[in-house]
């Protein structure tokens, strides 16, 4: 135990470099030390995870609700976490239906999906949808994190032209807005993310660490080495435990970035940037170990997270698919396409298994970091082929910090609002919201 508590905005510095710790008991008060880390002093992180062109409904919904039910095939890549989330089934987007707009469903379900608005058709710079539920919270939380959110994907988009029957780009490529006419573009290179995280912020000071590390073969740690030798001395034995994982943590992340920078070799054909993986598997779970380094050290509380645009086409080689993911969505009953579809759907589940399995395996207090995360996971679009928009297929993982009662698939009378969940999850991060989108009020059986 230390007399004086270290600032809970502790950074290891060096050149370009500042590394946010971890939760630590030397940060906590003598008086909290007895009774570990009090509710009331964790953090509660949010996170949406957003998934293309729906799934298929037979393999992803359980047939039982309450707590005996079994994972259909879609699901059991969650077996070894289901105790800590709950399959909620019939809600929906209202907003994100035509309503006499005809054509583009892929675009709506984006733009919808955190909103709850009905975004104005338009290929233009005219346009407009409304405020997603993450921009909300940070408006009112992002002050208390060096990042009041961050924004990552697995696909690039674009911010003009025609992606979806008269919709902007815009639409189908982004999930957050920050307001009714500015989307949030998201990073979707790794490296970049990795360097948003743990640099200091000074681009001159930046591209020198880069420069630095590249030269003489060190990684970010060695930069601020001096910082962590003194924090170190200064710590117990259990910190001690917790600070080396963590920059071990930092170190494996940084170490797969390092494998994927450019050699002497011939460049190859079509290979996606300098820091962007070629395995789509990697890239994902990447951006699931940038998301989860950023809320191990409460650098943000705020997340969105997109493995593909809506209305990807990309192929599936890996699990032998090379039809376009798109394609197979319209799938007008085929068996064929059928299972295809489902063998996609879960792989995308078991990348998100690898995520919720990371982040329960980081204690925190006296549970894990999972026990304070709502990772929203799921799709704007329910059955591909019908491109319809109730009935959505969402899960919602973690215990918002021991609020929720998890283990359970929830079945909600039909057409319940999605922005429901959202104006609960808000309340647990202490944000108070009256409405937003086509909310009705809070969703009843979680908490």
């Amino acid at each position: 135990m230390i007399e004086h508590p270290i600032p809970r905005r502790t950074f290891l510095r060096g050149v370009g470099t500042a590394i946010a710790l971890p939760m630590l008991e030397a940060m906590l008060p003598l008086s909290a030390l007895a009774q570990s880390v009090k509710r009331k002093d964790r953090p509660v992180r949010m996170a949406f995870i957003f998934v293309p062109n729906g799934v298929h409904m037979q393999d992803w919904k359980p047939a039982r609700d309450g707590a005996d039910y079994e994972l259909p095939y879609i699901l059991e890549p969650l077996a070894g976490v289901r105790r800590k989330l709950n399959v909620l089934t019939n809600l929906m987007q209202h907003n994100a239906h035509a309503l006499g707009d005809g054509g583009g469903d892929h675009a709506r379900s984006t733009a919808a999906w955190l909103t709850g608005c009905h975004p104005r058709k338009t290929a233009g710079a005219d346009i407009k949808n409304g405020i997603s539920v993450d921009q909300l919270a940070a408006r009112r939380i992002g002050n208390l994190t060096r990042f009041p959110s961050l924004e990552i994907g697995c696909e690039p988009g674009q911010q003009a032209g025609n992606c979806d029957s008269g919709y902007s780009c815009a639409y189908s490529s982004a999930i957050s807005w920050r307001s009714e006419t500015t989307p949030v573009a998201k990073e979707v290179n790794p490296r970049l993310v990795f360097e948003r995280l743990f640099g200091n912020g000074d681009p001159a000071e930046s591209e020198e660490s880069r420069a630095r590390r590249a030269l003489y073969r060190k990684s970010i740690l060695d930069l601020a080495l001096d910082d962590a030798k003194a924090l170190r001395a200064r710590l117990g034995a259990r910190d001690r435990g917790k600070l080396d994982e963590y920059l071990a943590g930092v170190r494996e992340v940084e170490q797969r970035l390092e494998a994927l920078a450019p050699g002497s070799s011939q460049p190859v054909p079509n290979a996606p940037p300098a820091g962007i993986p070629q395995e789509y598997g990697e890239h994902v779970r990447l951006m699931s170990d940038m998301m989860t380094l950023a809320f191990q050290a409460d650098l943000t509380r705020i997340c969105t997270f997109m493995y593909a645009n809506d209305g990807s086409n990309r192929s599936f080689r890996n699990l032998q698919i090379s039809e376009g993911h798109h394609e197979l969505s319209h799938h007008q009953n085929d068996p064929a396409k059928h299972e295809k579809i489902r063998r996609i759907n879960r792989w995308q589940v078991e990348q998100l298994a690898y995520l919720l399995h990371k982040l329960d395996s980081i204690p925190e207090g006296d549970g894990t970091l999972l026990d304070n995360c709502m990772i929203v996971y799921g799709a704007g679009i329910s059955d591909g082929n019908r491109h319809n928009h109730d009935d959505l297929p969402i899960l919602l993982a973690g215990a918002g910090g021991g609020t929720i009662k998890t283990g359970r698939h929830i079945i909600y009378p039909a057409r319940t609002p999605m922005t429901n969940l959202f104006l609960s999850m808000l309340d647990r991060v202490g944000v108070r919201a009256e409405s937003i989108g086509d909310s009705t009020g809070r969703l009843n059986q979680l908490f």
